[in-house]
């Protein structure tokens, strides 16, 4: 009993460090599926004593705040250079676009590019080139961090009702954010595709 004991607070002072630090970098650097972090600790905590649902909630939401937070920090008050290098790899006229929607619907824009597959930092450039005010920032980015981390969450949640291996659990976890990750960015594509069609062309002037 002891052992058992001993191994799962082991398990728990790793747990919580590894989801924070993952969730964090990942939503700073974008190198790490910050999601999947997320569904395969809330299945760890369905299938297993190691960590707890409601903390497993917490720690992501606090880690994702954060990592919104420092990136709007250097996008509002780092160089060309910085802001250059958050943007690698966006879309100008995506950057444009959601530029000039902010002014109208800045923290609609913030909660739903928290939500939706690369659609986070278009918005966060956007909020810092437009020097958007920290009082409002910060009250729309916990409700977008703590939408999200519940929506990975519950993915996680449903693995682990299903699953009592805590390995096919996470597995299972994983892959579901992934594939509910990739249908959402073949979504938003889609809709600018259309956008973009349905856009008209400028009509050249001929001399008059």
């Amino acid at each position: 009993m002891s052992v058992h004991l001993a191994a799962a607070a082991q398990v728990t002072s790793i747990g919580y460090p590894v989801l924070f630090g993952g969730v964090l970098l990942g939503s700073i650097v974008p190198v790490i599926p910050t999601g999947a972090v997320v569904g395969a600790a809330a299945a760890i905590a369905m299938t297993t004593d190691s960590l707890g649902l409601p903390l497993v909630l917490l720690v992501s939401t606090v880690a994702a705040l954060l990592g919104d937070l420092i990136t709007f920090a250097v996008c509002r008050f780092g160089g060309p250079a910085t802001v250059r290098w958050v943007a690698r790899g966006q879309h100008a006229d995506r950057i444009e676009e959601v530029r000039g929607q902010f002014r109208r619907h800045g923290w609609q824009l913030i909660v739903a590019g928290r939500l939706l597959p690369a659609g986070r930092i278009p918005v966060l450039l956007a909020a810092g080139a437009l020097a958007y005010p920290w009082r409002r920032l910060v009250p729309a980015a916990s409700l977008a961090a703590f939408l999200w981390a519940l929506a990975y969450a519950l993915l996680g949640v449903v693995s682990g009702g299903i699953f009592d291996s805590p390995v096919a659990a996470t597995l299972i976890a994983t892959l579901l954010v992934l594939v509910v990750g990739a249908v959402l960015n073949l979504g938003a594509r889609r809709r600018r595709s259309r956008a973009a069609a349905k856009t008209p062309e400028p009509t050249p002037c001929g001399p008059a």
